[in-house]
């Protein structure tokens, strides 16, 4: 490929990056918000909180971008433009995927730590941010990985709003060039290269937030050899 042709596609990957983190960013902020949600006490807020999450699962992915570009303009007046329209669709739908996820790693916490937090007479929202969230964020982090991974190649769905992602750019060079093998080997590559690298940050991230837990899976087996050392007296090495 020429120069020229090469600058394209490279804009295309920016594109997919900028798509990427947005819509990443919108998503991990209706998790949290609806997932929480979906545990409070009030019945209706659960209602909610379920009625949304059961829409956006239920819906494409594809039919949400096309609503939110070409529907959204004509029955409310709101023109957004094709980063934008890509951001909301993508991050709500993806979103309602990730409540799952903190609804599930929520409800997984021992109840005795809520009920040591009571105990202590801390209110709700004390107790989710100081002992709840905690302990559940660090078993959040393999889920999450999964579905950015996933947001990652639903950023392809954007290509069909006309939007410079990587697939509307390597699109653009195949037509060029007449060469499909080559042009979408590159852009596998090319996906498969920020896969990597996400997986290999979320990886970073869990083992960091597990080890600020004491979760940490090099420090599981000492932690245990030396409480039954401490317990029964066997073990446990010299100090």
């Amino acid at each position: 490929m020429t120069s020229g042709l090469w600058e394209l596609v490279l804009k295309g990957v920016w594109t997919t990056v900028q798509l990427l983190v947005f819509s990443a960013l919108l998503a991990t902020a209706v998790s949290f918000a609806v997932g929480i949600a979906r545990t409070h006490r009030l019945w209706i807020v659960r209602f909610l909180a379920g009625f949304y999450t059961e829409v956006f699962r239920g819906t494409s992915a594809l039919v949400m971008i096309f609503w939110v570009f070409f529907v959204l303009p004509v029955a409310f007046g709101w023109q957004l433009v094709p980063m934008w329209a890509g951001t909301l669709a993508l991050g709500l739908t993806y979103g309602a995927y990730g409540s799952e996820i903190v609804r599930g790693a929520l409800n997984a916490v021992d109840p005795a730590q809520k009920e040591g937090g009571i105990a202590l007479s801390l209110t709700p929202g004390q107790r989710m941010r100081l002992i709840v969230l905690p302990q559940a964020v660090p078993e959040m982090i393999p889920s999450f990985c999964n579905l950015l991974i996933e947001l990652l190649k639903g950023t392809a769905l954007v290509s069909v709003m006309g939007m410079g992602d990587l697939t509307f750019s390597a699109n653009l060079v195949r037509l060029a060039l007449q060469q499909s093998a080559e042009i979408y080997t590159y852009v596998l590559l090319i996906y498969f290269a920020i896969a990597f690298v996400l997986t290999r940050l979320m990886r970073g991230l869990e083992k960091r937030l597990k080890a600020g837990v004491g979760k940490d899976a090099g420090t599981q087996p000492a932690a245990r050899e030396l409480k039954r050392a401490q317990t029964t007296g066997v073990g446990g090495g010299a100090a």
